[in-house]
């Protein structure tokens, strides 16, 4: 049986280039939707380039943390191609 962390880590795995999902959504796919602020602190401590934890998001629309700095995962998410829906 997989634990939650290798769930959260399948699922963000799958995230394709130019595309986020939120915490939220990440947390459901991988089996608790209450987990949400679980993944954040998995994907805090992941440093494996595989898993694209830049591509993980707020509900709100907010960017949220990253291990590496925020202006780092935006400069990561603009040279993918991602919109970002500025407010």
């Amino acid at each position: 049986m997989k634990s939650f962390t290798e769930k959260v880590y399948e699922v963000v795995k799958k995230i394709p280039k130019g595309k986020v999902l939120t915490y939220k959504e990440v947390a459901r796919r991988a089996g608790n939707v209450k987990a949400s602020r679980a993944v954040g602190n998995i994907l805090n401590k992941n440093h494996d380039p595989k898993i694209p934890c830049h591509r993980v998001i707020r509900s709100d629309g907010k960017l949220g943390g990253y291990n590496r700095g925020v202006n780092q995962k935006k400069i990561i998410l603009k040279g993918e191609g991602y919109k970002f829906n500025l407010k």
